[in-house]
């Protein structure tokens, strides 16, 4: 099943670059990670199969901006050096 806002759709290009990263970064992993999981909830909660308050979506999918902000931050700097 196709999740609408995963990694590899919003950093095509870069995706590599982010499981490598994954994989020998641990902050950067659990980075990641949650990007991965907070995705997953909003997800659910727009294909309605997990129920919250529309201040709650809101909230997740503001935590997922920036969440998506800081992967871009983390892969910025890591091209700059390579």
């Amino acid at each position: 099943m196709r999740i609408p806002h995963d990694l590899h759709e919003e950093f095509p290009d870069e995706f590599t670059l982010i499981e490598r990263l994954a994989r020998d970064n641990h902050d950067f992993g659990r980075l990641v990670a949650r990007y991965d999981e907070i995705n997953g909830r909003i997800y659910r909660i727009e294909s309605e199969q997990e129920l919250t308050t529309d201040e709650a979506a809101e909230i997740l999918k503001k935590e997922r901006l920036k969440l998506k902000d800081d992967i871009a931050t983390v892969l910025t700097r890591t091209e700059r050096r390579m």
